[in-house]
């Protein structure tokens, strides 16, 4: 699926910060190829470039918020 791209989002994240930082960057393979403020503009521009299912769009933040989904419940 996009598992390559997201695994080099994982290894670089630290390289991208200083660059993209708050920006959502298009992945294709192993290459950050745009990046754009909003994630419909990154969506939009990477569809018509690479079509849909061939580009990952990535939240460039520190950590790991923006990857990682926690679910409260009140059972235990």
């Amino acid at each position: 699926m996009l598992d390559q791209e997201f695994k080099y989002y994982l290894d670089h994240q630290e390289e991208l910060l200083p660059t993209y930082n708050g920006k959502y960057v298009m992945i294709v393979g192993n290459n950050v190829v745009g990046a754009c403020d909003t994630i419909g503009e990154a969506y939009y521009q990477g569809k018509r470039k690479y079509g849909l299912g061939n580009f990952l769009v990535q939240l460039c933040t520190p950590g790991d918020s923006a990857y990682t989904v926690t679910y409260h419940t009140r059972y235990q």
